[in-house]
């Protein structure tokens, strides 16, 4: 009897460890969703560019702008939904959204990611845009990385996946779109069902 309120007690220690170390209330459903927009997105720009553009994008027309808009929306959407979704599932958890965890994750994830942000503009505005795929895949996987050490493993690992092909992107130019359909789009898909599966479901 002593022996299991020990172990009961050891296992209520290491989960208050955790919870207050690690921001633990990702949604999976945010990550699911987050696919979805940039799928959506990645099927109407490649269509607007195939119907308004014959296949050709140049960095100064407007249909340049209208794929950008189309980035923007979907960036948009997918921090809204995340922000949504992650309070809904904290305050139903009990959890605080903001503490020292949680400021520690974004100041982990924006350092890389911002700076990301400005280099991939800067290469655009100097008309070299052939490897800004590659870059926003490998950038957003190192700031997922970054961040990973203040919430759950499978962060990591997706922080992992999107800097490989990154990678594999820029060694393979004219198909940086569809690595970033496969890396913003089917892998938050499996990452955000993953999530789902072990974390929301129960």
């Amino acid at each position: 009897m002593n022996k299991e309120k020990y172990l009961q007690d050891i296992s209520e220690i290491k989960d208050l460890m955790n919870k207050s170390s690690r921001f633990i209330s990702l949604s999976g459903i945010s990550g699911i969703l987050a696919g979805i927009y940039a799928l959506l997105g990645a099927w109407y720009a490649h269509w607007i560019v195939n119907f308004e553009g014959n296949g050709y994008l140049t960095l100064h027309g407007n249909l340049f702008k209208k794929c950008l808009l189309v980035l923007i929306a979907v960036g948009v959407l997918s921090i809204g939904t995340a922000i949504l979704l992650t309070t809904q599932k904290a305050k139903k958890n009990n959890e605080k959204i903001w503490d020292p965890t949680t400021r520690r994750l974004l100041f982990s994830f924006l350092v890389p990611l911002v700076a990301g942000g400005i280099y991939i503009i800067i290469m655009l505005s100097q008309g070299r845009y052939g490897q800004s795929g590659s870059l926003m895949l490998l950038f957003y996987g190192i700031s997922l990385f970054s961040a990973s050490k203040y919430t759950l493993g499978y962060v990591k690992y997706l922080g992992l996946t999107e800097i490989l092909l990154g990678l594999i992107s820029a060694t393979m130019p004219g198909y940086g779109f569809w690595f970033w359909v496969i890396g913003f789009g089917i892998m938050h898909i499996v990452y955000g069902a993953l999530m789902y599966i072990k974390y929301d479901k129960k």
